[in-house]
């Protein structure tokens, strides 16, 4: 068992063992965190089904000289693109992609193009109705804009920071 796994075995240890105290001394709270939980397990699956699914594919069909093509220190604008998309696409908590992220990174995957996405995922597709509604078509393209500049600059910077 390496460190990981074990820092988050215990971990979890750590909450039963609080919930278990919750229990005995509240257990009405007990029942409304408990129920708050597993709400949010369940919102999870869908994420973490995906992202074993796209990891796995990734995994079969792609192989690490692939995937350097695309993401790799030669990847050049191509890799910003597909960064930048992703980013836009992508859904859930962050934390989420860590695994497929880190995934890709032992393949190749450059630093950079990991800042871009993620700070590329400020941008919610679903959001921009209510944004366009609420700010004006002017303001939303005018910071998405900007949110994509600044995704590209924040890359290349953590580039620069790890080429040092």
């Amino acid at each position: 068992m390496n460190s990981i796994e074990f820092k988050g075995l215990k971990l979890l240890i750590i909450v039963v063992i609080i919930y278990a105290i919750l229990a005995i001394f509240d257990y009405s709270h007990f029942i409304i965190a408990s129920s708050k939980s597993i709400k949010v397990i369940i919102t999870l699956i869908p994420i973490f089904a995906f992202i074993i699914i796209i990891t796995a594919l990734i995994n079969y069909y792609l192989k690490p000289k692939q995937i350097l093509k695309h993401f790799g220190q030669d990847s050049g604008k191509k890799g910003i693109f597909y960064s930048l998309i992703g980013g836009i696409l992508s859904h859930g908590p962050m934390y989420a992609w860590f695994g497929m992220l880190g995934d890709m990174k032992q393949h190749g995957l450059k630093n950079g193009l990991i800042a871009t996405f993620f700070y590329a995922r400020a941008i919610k597709l679903p959001l921009l109705p209510m944004m366009l509604a609420i700010f004006g078509l002017s303001y939303t393209i005018v910071i998405n804009i900007y949110i994509i500049i600044f995704a590209i600059i924040q890359g290349k910077i953590i580039d620069r920071f790890y080429k040092s």
